[in-house]
């Protein structure tokens, strides 16, 4: 009983001695101490309330031309974001961190973003007026019609891009026809469901 308390001392005092007798160890203890007080952190900062949500935006429904879109790259009072892809305008307000003013993708915010995202390339396009795409390989069409996909999945479409000389539509009254178009398509659908009495 006597030497395990004899040895208890000079085990502990070797290993501390090994720990600190390398650069190496000590660096790696500094490491580990730095890692968990990151996590203790971070778990903390969780539990405190972050920022409230911005108030939700009005919906837009109308057709742009290039001109009025600019005015919505996120930099007016309500820092709503509008992009273009492929002829269609979607409101990206939702993800203002990338397409808004200091975010990756600023350059396209309140711009048709269709070249950039099928040439993969972010910086803002030197044409200042509609952008037809004519010149885009069959490739970079492709990659186009994904991204408006992708578009038409997690935003808010909001309406079309105009082409020069192009009159915007009214979608109060189109708004009204697609709901009794797909009311009536409904009720044939269902008229098709029903037993025959044969």
């Amino acid at each position: 009983m006597a030497e395990e308390t004899s040895d208890s001392p000079s085990f502990l005092s070797g290993i501390i001695n090994e720990i600190f007798s390398s650069y190496l160890n000590i660096a790696l203890i500094g490491l580990i101490a730095f890692l968990l007080y990151k996590i203790v952190r971070s778990s903390s900062d969780m539990s405190t309330p972050s920022a409230p949500p911005e108030p939700e935006l009005p919906k837009i429904r109308k057709d742009f031309t290039v001109q009025e879109l600019k005015e919505f790259d996120g930099n007016q009072p309500d820092g709503r974001v509008l992009v273009a892809v492929n002829g269609s305008v979607y409101d990206v307000t939702k993800g203002k961190r990338f397409y808004g003013p200091g975010g990756p993708y600023a350059a396209f915010g309140g711009r048709d973003a269709s070249r950039g995202l099928a040439t993969f390339s972010v910086v803002s396009s030197d044409k200042e007026g509609y952008d037809d795409l004519s010149d885009l390989n069959s490739m970079e069409m492709d990659s186009v019609r994904e991204w408006e996909l992708q578009f038409k999945e997690k935003y808010e479409y909001v309406g079309r891009l105009l082409k020069p000389g192009e009159e915007p539509a009214s979608y109060s009254d189109e708004e009204d026809e697609n709901q009794q178009d797909s009311n009536t398509s409904t009720k044939s659908s269902n008229a098709g469901d029903k037993p025959k009495d044969e």
